[in-house]
């Protein structure tokens, strides 16, 4: 059993005091879903420590809005945006193409969070398409890039992630009745599985793939969720979510650490009865999202998908 990994932060900690100190002059990060919420402040770390800064969105007015706030708080002028559209695999070819020269630091942010049923061109279930399926080519397509300079992948779960594992039987809901909640926990459990399986495939390339869990925040994420009724001690603030994807991304305390969860800035622990309390149970990963085995069918799966894309 390997030894869980701690740090000097935690649930309070705020992506700017992740990087305080750090000088990331010269590194190159691309930040999906970059335009609202933790994607913001998560850029916003990463350009006020002077890395590039290219903000990866669908609605690439919204984005270049961000930008342009980002650019004068930061006094970083390298901030770029990228049209992406993670649920249309088009859209990640024509990112992926485009892309020259090595990059650093890829956070796949993006997401979308119980939404109504539907499909995409391909016919996959659309969190699954959106949430995995889109960084998976996104990550895959970019991984000459990746392996350029030794880069750090992080892949952002949920604990939402505990709602389903991966059913590999019927992931698009061919056979079983859609369950919104159930097929964004699917999701974010491919989220999770992803980094292990992306570490041991990489790991000779020098890249690190770390899965966090960024806590419960109130952003565009939640519009389908309906009312917020959880105690105001559950939320964090969008720079208190940032923090852990931004403690994977870029602190020297977790150099090469790879394929581990982590959530309120260290390594989660697992999951092993439900008690009933969900704020209890909220940094604690289900040990099908972590499971090597099921990991790497994931991974087969996920490239047999590609591989019959049109």
């Amino acid at each position: 059993m390997t030894q869980r990994i701690t740090t000097p932060f935690g649930k309070d900690t705020t992506a700017l005091e992740i990087v305080q100190g750090l000088d990331l002059t010269g590194k190159r990060a691309l930040i999906t879903g970059a335009a609202s919420g933790i994607g913001i402040e998560t850029a916003r770390a990463l350009a006020t420590a002077g890395a590039e800064v290219f903000i990866a969105v669908r609605n690439a007015e919204a984005g270049e809005k961000v930008a342009v706030e980002l650019r004068q708080a930061t006094g970083n002028s390298k901030i770029s945006v990228l049209p992406l559209d993670l649920a249309d695999q088009k859209s990640v070819q024509n990112l992926v193409s485009n892309w020259q020269g090595p990059l650093h630091i890829l956070i796949n942010n993006a997401g979308v969070m119980a939404s109504p049923e539907a499909y995409n061109a391909q016919g996959w279930e659309s969190q699954f398409a959106t949430n995995h399926m889109g960084h998976f080519a996104l990550a895959v397509g970019l991984h000459s890039a990746l392996k350029q300079e030794g880069a750090r992948v992080v892949s952002l779960s949920s604990s939402g992630h505990h709602f389903s594992p991966v059913v590999f039987e019927d992931i698009h809901y061919q056979i079983r009745p859609y369950e919104p909640w159930n097929a964004y926990g699917q999701a974010k459990s491919a989220n999770a599985l992803f980094a292990v399986a992306a570490a041991k495939h990489w790991a000779n390339d020098g890249i690190l793939v770390n899965a966090v869990m960024p806590g419960a925040i109130k952003t565009n994420l939640q519009r389908y969720s309906g009312e917020l009724k959880s105690p105001e001690h559950y939320w964090k603030t969008p720079e208190q979510g940032a923090a852990t994807s931004v403690l994977a991304a870029v602190s020297p305390l977790l150099d090469g650490v790879s394929g581990r969860y982590f959530a309120d800035c260290n390594e989660a622990e697992i999951l092993t009865k439900t008690c009933g309390n969900r704020y209890e149970e909220m940094s604690l990963v289900a040990p099908w999202a972590i499971d090597p085995a099921i990991a790497e069918r994931l991974w087969e799966v996920s490239l047999e998908l590609l591989a019959n894309v049109k």
